[in-house]
């Protein structure tokens, strides 16, 4: 394995080789005496956009909170920018903190300066936007995607080069077979990434979205669907179909006459009730309780009804 792949396993910081000297005097266009691999407060309007950068979005909030923290203790880690022909540079990294840099007023940034050529740049540009820590796993995903297909990397490439496990590097992949609806879902927060990842193993797109809409009227856990899951699975198919006859649709796991007497259960017990149907007339009743003494409640109930 190269240093360079070495680098990227330990994440950006070490991808950058960023050092951890004292920041040099300011750099001086005429004289350019710093060189490649050194840090210098280099002019902000010499500092072009990373023209690879994927993340086009930044929360203005956001940006005034750091410009406002760079305004009391200045930029505390150099972003890392590439030497130019035309006596510029162009951003490898920490786009985020120019702009709040400028925001701040500032007129100058630290920055280690380093040579890359285009891939390289394509391909830092995206791993630091995989490592922002408030990506959703749809986001991580497409970042996963794009590095394969630019970089021209297996996923056992990919693994190695971020430090991630392979496994996990597929599990966001496979979250891109979902329909867009829950992607969006997932992306709002309106499932869990769990929730996700038992809905791409239903092989039927209608089906994926009726477990889907079920998970939001009925607040249903991860391990609610797992086990709706895999009932479907477990359900016997007929062994062959009529020539040219389309897939019959996997029946919804919750029908309508079912919400009807959930919603009647849930009102007489007082508490969250729900309904688990299966295959072949199959179910389970689950009955919620917030506390010992609510369980003994609904035990009371229950007896009464004996």
């Amino acid at each position: 394995m190269n240093a360079k792949k070495r680098a990227l396993g330990k994440g950006l910081g070490a991808l950058l080789d960023t050092p951890g000297s004292e920041v040099q005097p300011r750099y001086d266009i005429e004289k350019d005496l710093h060189a490649v691999g050194t840090v210098a407060h280099v002019p902000l309007d010499l500092i072009e956009s990373n023209p690879y950068q994927p993340r086009t979005d930044f929360d203005e909030e956001s940006l005034q909170e750091l410009a406002a923290s760079i305004k009391e203790q200045g930029v505390i880690q150099p972003v890392t920018i590439r030497k130019q022909g035309n006596g510029k540079f162009q951003l490898i990294s920490g786009e985020r903190r120019c702009k709040a840099s400028r925001l701040a007023g500032l007129s100058e940034i630290p920055a280690y300066i380093r040579t890359a050529n285009d891939q390289e740049m394509r391909e830092m540009a995206i791993v630091e936007n995989i490592q922002r820590e408030n990506l959703n796993p749809i986001e991580i995903a497409l970042g996963y995607q794009q590095l394969i297909e630019d970089c021209k990397l297996t996923q056992e490439m990919l693994s190695e080069r971020l430090g991630k496990s392979r496994p996990s590097i597929a599990n966001h992949l496979r979250l891109l077979r979902l329909p867009g609806e829950i992607q969006i879902g997932l992306r709002q927060e309106i499932i869990s990434m769990g929730h996700a990842r038992a809905l791409v193993s239903v092989d039927n797109v209608q089906t994926q979205l009726d477990i889907f809409q079920d998970i939001i009227e009925q607040g249903l856990s991860v391990r609610d669907v797992e086990e709706i899951v895999k009932n479907l699975s477990e359900a016997p198919q007929e062994e062959t179909q009529g020539q040219g006859e389309a897939p019959r649709k996997e029946p919804k796991t919750v029908n309508a006459r079912y919400k009807e007497l959930q919603k009647s259960l849930t009102d007489f017990y007082g508490t969250k009730v729900q309904l688990k149907a299966r295959s072949g007339g199959k179910g389970a009743i689950v009955i919620n309780f917030s506390s010992e003494t609510d369980l003994e409640r609904i035990l009371r109930m229950v007896q009464k009804m004996d």
